[in-house]
């Protein structure tokens, strides 16, 4: 015992409270704080930079580069300093020619801000980075690597030091004499010098094109992540057995390269790529052409106008190859690649498909949900080699990053009674002068990337397009209605003038029509200028700026936000999780999305963001009336076609998630009978034992083990299945699987740990023997009415396919836990091979398989209920963690022995942890946060233990435990 009276089992937990100092006491008289400054997802730059401006009194910058990449993001705090009348100077510089003069225009427009420049030459180069903040009692500076600009700020490998001191002293005397001499040095910014400056940069880009060379391009051409990734997974695949595969990413992420680099993996002599657009076929074939230097293989294309029928790599538009079919053997290539893979279930791609026997089939799609009549995840036997949506691509820095500025609308327009679905009412209330002018000021403000505005604007009705593109013309911004109204003909040409820098069009409004399939990669601004009814809609219209474009850095969003009742829906799309509870999608909100990867950075005003917390706590997420509205949204965006497959939901982006409607209703069908009052369907439901079947599957959804469903897939077409055959199936998904868990897989499926009460309310589907797992009679007769089948089949798939996306094919051991995944109790029976009743896995907070302990903890409880023990459990910091044992635990016990001397007696001490145990009445999954060591003790019944984490708490993850909204 030390004489704080605590047990220690080392002197880390001591560093971690401030007791130990290990460098020393500083001497506070002056400095009272240093800190690193690094870009991570625990924080960034542009964060302490709009901190410290917001409590400052003045400051002063000198910074060698600036650009409106950067300064965009910080816009709106200097806007705010402006009103409050705090002062500031900033010193720049023309060093490297790395300034942009739109950056310095928009400085200057600012009343407070003094701007001088720096002009450099060759003797006297400038690369200061120091940002000064004068506070009443303080000065806090920060002096490191960063510049303005978006990748400094936040996401660049950068060092930056900020340091406090109380008062005046020799180290701040020194900052502001050299700051002092720099601004004495310098040139003013009048519009002599911009427009100078401004004329020499257009004139140094004309000759010299720096910007686009990056040493990159002098190396050799090699996967990035997503491709990677995708060709391992294709080569796992192939080694089951499998002979297709689908890979979806986001349009610009590389998917031609992908296949170029598996086609080369695979060793074909021959390939066939098949597109749907002639434009696209030379495109192909020079990404090809690039790889394939040196290794003897000969490209061509099959055209109206050509025909290389000889060629190792031919590239086919769909119409030539039906044309010319029969010139070719079946077996002629030994891998095809399908392009635009969602065409995969039309008739003239049918017949390509059907006709061909390659060796392995490859299909490509950015938008699965625009299959056209046909579920394209059958044509290729449900394997899905890779799903990378948007959050993903930006996380890889595969797409251009946005800058998302949610802007309350103006006053005069109320939007609280409108039904979201009426479009022309929703127009009329939009259509206001007033609201035109407030746009145009806002673009104004905000700006954009480059230098030619290319604008796409999404309106509410064709009417509403219409007379945005006639006011934006009336008031000098050339302008244009793109509807279906339109011609494919004039709206290729429009886009063709937008994206030219001579033409004077300026912005395209339009309705739908660009939600999907059609590519702008030259766009810098999107205005969203209509409500947003759906998560699936926004995240279309975003895409559409986000292609990667030469000389392009950003994407800006002007997002006006009225008062209508579903504005909470701009959370749920920029939140980018499909799955998310009411407590999460408020601290994303309350934290400006800082969960957010890269670049990506997304601010609300105080109203906006108000607006949406509001109804955020106002919504029950799990009530019948809000789950029927985000279905019939859904359905709507389908055509009202209904969706009578969970699978449906795994096409869509942003899509709701279908396991809350199965949550309702136990089964997915049942929910759906009941919002469609559907006769037909409710006596389905009621055939043979297909309720029970699909009632016991769908509780197993989301799966978090891949094994049983793996199995039970084979059985959907097989009478019985050995151990040796389960495992090879649990091996299409996942790169590793130990014996155990297979057989602890079969005994599941027989129903071995079910209680008394699961075994009467459920059917016997499966019988396990000598190491041979049967499909009985009862089951078979259900799978075997093809009526019924494709919706028992429908469960399987999608819960493999949502597995995939979640869990890749990664082995997690035993237990087989991921980190940060959400759990159950009960799941961890299963998922450590418990051989008991798993349903006994509930109720206590700490649970036990041999020398697994799994510690589950609510971090607040419910205060109508009286505890008997005083819960103190919480986060230390994101590495140590303070958990109470169950209130009979003494020091003394053989448990008490093993939780405190886990790492001496081998014991695993897993952690799972929620914020609330309920939210809207809906009872919460724990998140793993992988495992702790105690290193200090005290107290009895309970032991109050602090544990060291084995991995620290991403602080997206941390933030969400911890923050109160």
């Amino acid at each position: 015992m030390n004489n704080s009276g605590l047990n220690v089992i080392d002197n880390k937990v001591l560093e971690y409270e401030g007791i130990i100092n290990p460098k020393g006491i500083e001497d506070t008289t002056y400095l009272i704080n240093n800190k690193l400054i690094v870009n991570s997802e625990k924080g960034n730059l542009l964060n302490e930079l709009k901190r410290c401006l917001n409590e400052c009194e003045r400051f002063y910058f000198s910074v060698a580069f600036i650009n409106f990449s950067g300064l965009q993001l910080l816009l709106d705090t200097f806007k705010e300093l402006e009103l409050k009348g705090v002062k500031g100077k900033i010193i720049t510089s023309t060093y490297l020619n790395f300034t942009e003069p739109k950056a310095l225009e928009k400085i200057k427009t600012f009343s407070n801000i003094d701007l001088k420049v720096f002009v450099a030459d060759n003797d006297n180069g400038f690369h200061t980075k120091a940002y000064i903040f004068e506070n009443r009692d303080e000065y806090k500076i920060i002096i490191g690597s960063s510049n303005i600009t978006q990748r400094a700020l936040k996401s660049n490998v950068e060092w930056n030091v900020q340091v406090i001191s109380k008062r005046e002293n020799s180290f701040i005397k020194d900052v502001f004499k050299e700051y002092n001499k720099l601004w004495d040095c310098t040139d003013i910014v009048d519009e002599k010098f911009l427009n100078t400056y401004e004329s020499f940069i257009k004139e140094i880009r004309k000759v010299n094109s720096y910007k686009s060379m990056e040493f990159e391009n002098y190396k050799q051409i090699k996967p990035n992540e997503m491709q990677k990734k995708a060709v391992r997974n294709l080569q796992r695949l192939r080694t089951v057995g499998e002979d297709k595969a689908l890979v979806i990413a986001a349009t610009g992420t590389g998917k031609t390269y992908m296949s170029a680099f598996d086609v080369i993996e695979f060793k074909a002599k021959k390939m066939l790529f098949i597109v749907h657009r002639e434009e696209i076929l030379k495109s192909a074939e020079k990404t090809f052409k690039k790889l394939v230097k040196n290794k003897t293989k000969t490209t061509g294309l099959l055209t109206g106008m050509r025909k290389d029928i000889n060629a190792d790599y031919l590239f086919s538009t769909i119409q030539s190859m039906n044309n010319n079919l029969y010139d070719f053997n079946k077996d002629e290539f030994q891998y095809i690649v399908i392009d635009e893979a969602h065409h995969s279930s039309s008739p003239s791609y049918k017949r390509v498909i059907d006709y061909f026997k390659p060796e392995f089939l490859l299909g490509m799609t950015a938008t699965p949900e625009r299959s056209d009549d046909g579920n394209i995840f059958n044509i290729f036997d449900n394997n899905v080699a890779l799903e990378l949506r948007l959050r993903e691509a930006l996380a890889l820095d595969l797409v251009i990053p946005f800058h998302y500025f949610g802007i309350t609308d103006i006053e005069g327009i109320d939007l609280s009674d409108v039904n979201l679905n009426n479009g022309n009412e929703i127009a009329k209330r939009l259509k206001v002068n007033e609201r035109v002018d407030f746009i145009i000021e806002k673009m104004n403000f905000y700006g954009h990337d480059g230098d030619k505005l290319k604008c796409v604007g999404f309106c509410a009705s064709i009417d509403h397009a219409e007379y945005m593109a006639a006011e934006f013309n009336r008031r000098g911004i050339n302008s244009i209605s793109l509807t279906g109204k339109n011609s494919p003909s004039e709206r290729e040409e429009y886009i063709k003038r937008l994206e030219c820098d001579e033409d004077e069009l300026k912005v395209i409004f339009t309705v739908d029509i660009f939600n999907e399939g059609i590519d702008i990669p030259s766009i810098n601004l999107v205005l969203m200028l209509r409500p947003t009814n759906s998560p699936i809609v926004f995240i279309q219209q975003l895409g559409r700026g986000l292609r990667k474009y030469k000389d392009k850095s950003f994407l800006t969003v002007l997002d006006f936000i009225g008062n209508y009742n579903k504005a909470f829906l701009i959370a749920i799309a920029l939140n980018g999780a499909r799955y998310y509870d009411k407590d999460s999608l408020k601290v994303a909100v309350a934290t400006e999305f800082a969960n957010l990867p890269g670049c990506t950075n997304i601010q609300m005003d105080r109203i906006s963001k108000e607006r949406i917390l509001n109804q955020i706590d106002k919504e029950n997420f799990n009530s019948m009336k809000y789950l029927k509205e985000e279905y019939q949204e859904f359905k709507k965006l389908r055509n009202g076609k209904t969706p009578y497959l969970l699978m449906d939901y795994i096409n869509y982006d942003g899509a709701p998630n279908p396991i809350k409607f199965i949550s309702k209703e136990k089964i997915y069908l049942n929910f759906v009978a009941k919002v469609e009052n559907d006769d037909e369907l409710k006596s389905l439901l009621t055939k043979d034992d297909f309720f029970t079947i699909s009632k016991e599957l769908s509780g197993m959804l989301p799966i978090k083990r891949v094994y049983e469903f793996a199995i039970i897939k084979y059985l959907m077409e097989h009478d019985e299945i050995n151990l040796q055959q389960g495992k090879k199936e649990i091996l299409k998904y996942i790169e590793f699987v130990d014996d155990d868990s297979v057989k602890h897989a079969f005994k599941c499926l027989n129903q071995d740990y079910y209680d008394s009460g699961q075994v009467k309310s459920n059917l016997k589907s499966f019988d396990y023997n000598d190491g041979i797992l049967k499909t009985t009679t009862k089951y078979l007769k259900v799978i075997r009415d093809e009526n019924l089948k494709i919706y028992i089949e429908d469960i399987i798939n999608y819960g493999l396919i949502r597995y995939e996306k979640e869990f890749e094919n990664q082995y997690y051991g035993v237990p087989f836990l991921k980190l940060y995944e959400q759990y159950q109790m009960v799941d961890i029976a299963l998922l450590s091979n418990y051989t008991k009743i798993h349903s006994s896995f509930r109720g206590s907070g700490l649970l036990t398989n041999e020398n697994d302990f799994f510690l589950f903890i609510d971090l607040h409880k419910e205060e109508d209920i009286k505890q008997s023990i005083n819960y103190e459990d919480k986060f230390i910091n994101s590495k140590a963690f303070q958990w109470q044992t169950p209130n009979n635990i003494s020091q003394e016990s053989h448990r008490g022995k093993n939780i405190i001397f886990n790492q001496e007696r081998k014991i695993n001490l897993h952690i799972f942890i929620r914020k609330y145990k309920q939210i809207d009445g809906k009872v919460q999954p724990y998140i793993y946060i992988g495992e702790g060591n105690t290193i200090k003790y005290h107290g009895e019944k309970p032991i109050t233990v602090t544990m060291e984490l084995e991995n620290e708490v991403p602080n997206s993850i941390y933030l969400e435990f911890n923050k109160k909204v």
